[in-house]
């Protein structure tokens, strides 16, 4: 029997034929709106990423929580310090942005999609690699936003770790995206410069456009429109604008932490220690006894100290308002009072420029960090053991735990048992 479907001027029935997709609103100056929107804002959310990265300082001890320092791990800069809401801008930036983006992604995903099934699905070289960075195009935002958005909501639905598989997704997409700027920019802009309305219901029906471009996305069978490309903008524009609105009100906090319906953490509650946690104590598997009264810190240097929490407080006291920032975008600040880390440093025998490695006592990816020279040498840089003017309770981290301006919240160790300082050579 001949399957006379594959001949490439007879695609197969359904989605391959042009008349497949009736919708009257897809034109190319629709995308091509949509895409300005996201060639605007991807950019932001592709460099905050990085930056959220940088942050983390993988080239420390391991802080790339299970993912090993690698060849695309390159860094012009120590993470600085200043401001201290530098993490939680960066970070804020990245999540709000991104949630803000997903309702623009998902619109200019429908406008495109019978380009997705074009007939013949390869033509030549050039095509095949136009259709290659397509795929990695769509497949890693699709893969980089749900996992993003999942994580931003605590729900790991997925069987891997989720910072090495969106750090290296961002990679491929960012390479992809790139890579589409280059072929689609030239087709965008002309696009724009096009005088048919993007809002009018029935331009999409005139063919506007030339080419292979404007016949895969105008239908020449167009259904009788069911609302207009003002509504269609207005439904996608309003989720763009809620959806950025809870990522900006959890990480800008305030009263405006009050309009946020999807806070993962909750909303503050009354009293020094109403603000939220990411793991309680119980949840970190840390036993009354640990942090009992026989409690000890220790620290490693160039000699070996334990300190009891009495003799902690005896030393000299600091108190800074700094924030905590977390990865999934809140951050909440705080008025924190201890014992500086580099005080703590010179207590070890370690003078000068120095890093510190802390260990908790929970167990497992999340009971360890390193922070670098330029956090260690801030005077703000604390091992803190009281909060707004009282002690810390459990679930913030008592008897104590690390507090440093700008840096990403899991790095604010709880529970430190254990500090090793380190000298930084000149």
């Amino acid at each position: 029997m001949r399957l006379s479907f594959l001949h490439p001027d007879r695609p197969p029935p359904g989605p391959f034929r042009p008349e497949f997709w009736r919708s009257p609103l897809r034109n190319s100056r629709l995308t091509a709106v949509l895409g300005l929107v996201l060639l605007i804002g991807l950019p932001v959310v592709i460099v905050t990423g990085l930056l959220s990265n940088d942050a983390y300082q993988p080239g420390l001890g391991g802080n790339a929580l299970g993912r090993h320092f690698g060849p695309l791990d390159f860094y012009l800069f120590g993470w600085p310090t200043h401001p201290a809401w530098l993490y939680a801008l960066t970070q804020g930036l990245h999540v709000s942005v991104g949630l803000a983006l997903f309702p623009i992604v998902l619109a200019k995903l429908w406008s495109v999609i019978p380009r997705l099934f074009e007939w013949p699905p390869v033509r030549n070289v050039a095509h095949a690699l136009e259709r290659l960075s397509l795929a990695l195009l769509v497949g890693g935002a699709l893969f980089e936003f749900v996992t993003g958005i999942l994580n931003v909501q605590y729900w790991y639905a997925f069987p891997f770790s989720f910072l090495q598989a969106h750090y290296y997704g961002a990679w491929v997409f960012t390479g992809a995206f790139l890579a589409h700027v280059v072929l689609k920019l030239p087709t965008m802009w002309t696009a724009l410069r096009t005088r048919r309305e993007v809002l009018s219901p029935m331009s999409a029906q005139s063919g506007e456009g030339s080419g292979i471009e404007a016949a895969a996305l105008a239908s020449p069978a167009p259904a009788p429109p069911t609302m207009s490309r003002r509504a269609l903008l207005g439904m996608v524009g309003g989720g763009s604008a809620l959806l950025g609105l809870q990522g900006a009100a959890q990480s800008i906090g305030g009263p405006l932490r009050s309009v946020a319906l999807l806070l993962p953490r909750g909303r503050d509650r009354p009293g020094p220690l109403g603000f939220p946690v990411n793991k309680t104590w119980a949840a970190a598997g840390i036993a009354p006894q640990q942090v009992g009264a026989e409690w000890q810190l220790e620290l490693s240097g160039a000699r070996r100290v334990s300190l009891a929490r009495a003799q902690l407080l005896s030393l000299p006291q600091h108190s800074y308002d700094l924030p905590i920032a977390c990865v999934e975008g809140w951050s909440t600040t705080q008025r924190w009072s201890g014992v500086r880390l580099q005080d703590l440093a010179a207590v070890a025998g370690v003078h000068g420029p120095a890093t510190v490695t802390t260990t908790s006592l929970e167990h497992g990816t999340y009971g360890h960090a390193t922070l670098g020279h330029e956090q260690v040498s801030d005077p703000r840089s604390l091992l803190a053991l009281r909060v707004n003017g009282v002690e810390l309770s459990r679930d913030h981290g008592y008897p104590a735990r690390v507090i440093s301006p700008a840096v990403p919240g899991v790095h604010c160790t709880k529970w430190v048992a254990k500090m090793t300082f380190g000298t930084v050579s000149a």
